[in-house]
């Protein structure tokens, strides 16, 4: 006790004397933090464990995909940026697809993807369990087979315990595990919001590349998962969704799909795509696009979580629906009886 009280003192001395926190040099020193709850992180204090749950949900601003940053913008952004010509790169950032696939030789290539975002649950085991299915699927979407992951994860040490970060590494870890892909390593960063997510390295023949460019006439689209998990994540937010709506979500969003994109290759699906936070107009209008063709969808033939239709209903849309919708607007055309928002 005597030496933490002596490296607090040390250490506030010198953040007193030089007007700022040592740890933050946006914070004066006593920070916040020190006069709310006595507690100096910079001399290696910790928060307490709360009595508790913690809801991961509440701590950011959005949950889950739509932490990302908007399809148009994105593109936008990327436009004109170099790019190294390399004919050993089969699939490259131009592709706009799931993954990058890299041909190493005899046949094969390497398949390389990333995926972080914000917790769409709030319990932190299941947030790490959804952080792993969702950076596999990429890897799944191009028809490979994940090997390895590396762990990247977001954490405010200044506001969150430190058990919850244990627990979303291990809710990763275990869900990596099912997989039989081994978490081989990663990289963590002091953030204001948390994230979490992994880097996924996997194989594919170089004849059964699964791209979202590969689309033809008489193709059916087949959906391997119900949709609305953003808007039952946004629901939940704002304590509006039900719990059994939040329970299918979750159950959804850590369901792997190791065994679709098995079937996918037993039946040599010829495109595939990952639906994630641009929405399901978003990524199959960039299909069709890349594909030159066109795709019908019957309204009546999407599959729904429980509680989604009714929360358009009643309104509870979160700020991606507009981003998305204006995304691919153009590209997408309205038919009649189908709702203006979805």
């Amino acid at each position: 006790m005597a030496k933490a009280s002596e490296r607090r003192q040390r250490v506030m001395k010198r953040s007193i004397h030089l007007g700022h926190c040592v740890c933050d040099p946006s914070q004066p020193c006593p920070c916040d933090l020190f006069k709310e709850k006595n507690l100096c992180l910079c001399a290696g204090e910790r928060l307490e464990s709360p009595t508790g749950p913690v809801a991961l949900t509440q701590l950011v601003e959005k949950p889950g995909c739509a932490s990302k940053i908007d399809q148009a913008f994105l593109k936008q952004t990327l436009k004109g940026l170099p790019t190294l010509e390399d004919p050993r790169v089969l699939v490259g950032m131009p592709a706009g697809d799931d993954a990058g696939v890299y041909e190493m030789g005899d046949g094969m290539a390497l398949v390389q993807t990333v995926d972080v975002f914000t917790p769409s649950v709030d319990d932190p085991y299941l947030f790490g369990q959804v952080a792993a299915a969702n950076s596999l699927s990429d890897v799944y979407a191009m028809g490979g087979r994940p090997i390895t992951a590396l762990s990247i994860i977001g954490f405010p040490v200044r506001k969150v315990p430190d058990h919850v970060l244990s627990e979303i590494l291990r809710g990763g870890i275990d869900k990596m595990k099912e997989a039989g892909v081994p978490v081989i390593g990663g990289h963590s960063i002091n953030d204001d919001q948390i994230k979490a997510g992994f880097s996924v390295t996997g194989f594919v023949e170089t004849d059964k590349v699964a791209k979202n460019a590969n689309a033809q006439v008489g193709d059916v689209l087949i959906l391997t998962k119900a949709l609305g998990t953003g808007i039952v994540a946004f629901a939940g937010q704002i304590d509006r969704a039900t719990p059994a709506s939040l329970d299918a979500a979750a159950q959804s969003m850590c369901a792997l799909n190791k065994d679709a994109a098995d079937l996918m290759i037993r039946h040599q699906a010829r495109a595939c795509t990952d639906v994630t936070g641009f929405s399901l107009m978003g990524h199959l209008s960039e299909m069709a696009l890349r594909s030159g063709v066109d795709v019908e969808v019957v309204w009546d033939d999407l599959p729904w979580l429980p509680g989604v239709l009714q929360f358009v209903a009643d309104g509870i849309l979160p700020g991606a629906i507009e981003r998305n919708k204006e995304s691919c607007a153009e590209r997408v055309k309205q038919g009649q009886g189908v709702s203006e928002v979805m």
